[in-house]
């Protein structure tokens, strides 16, 4: 009886390791979600400047031009 009693305490220890496992997974997933997520916002910030700039530098061409 006290064999089963002790393998069923490490059952569940096992059991419980692999649900932090489980977590720890889940947690790393959500953190390189929100890192790729962070880039994409970077990015398209980025990208709105760029075109800020490139329509700034075509509005100054255009006025200085010769006719």
């Amino acid at each position: 009886m006290r064999a089963s009693a002790r393998s069923s305490s490490i059952a569940d220890v096992i059991a419980s390791l692999w649900f932090l496992a489980d977590a720890a997974e889940e947690g790393r997933n959500v953190v390189l979600s929100m890192l790729v997520v962070g880039l994409i916002f970077l990015a398209v910030i980025g990208l709105g400047e760029l075109n800020s700039y490139r329509a700034a530098k075509r509005k100054q061409a255009k006025l200085n031009r010769t006719l």
